[in-house]
């Protein structure tokens, strides 16, 4: 299981976001964290899921722009 350091730079795709962040939720999940390292892990999940959601946003876009369905200036 690999573990997500103090993000110092970006997940290389959506993809491997997504995979920590599963694997982040299921050692909160699990109980077995200190206080601190709790914290932590939490922050990182954060960072993690604005990723994800910004990746989502800009492929929602561009799938909106090739089907034609936003608006032009």
């Amino acid at each position: 299981m690999a573990t997500v350091s103090k993000r110092s730079s970006v997940p290389a795709s959506f993809e491997v976001a997504l995979q920590e962040l599963e694997q982040l939720v299921a050692r909160l999940e699990s109980g077995d964290l200190p206080l601190e390292q709790l914290l932590a892990k939490y922050q990182q999940g954060s960072e993690l899921l604005s990723f994800c959601r910004e990746r989502l946003e800009t492929v929602e876009g561009q799938v909106k722009l090739l089907d034609g369905t936003t608006f032009r200036a």
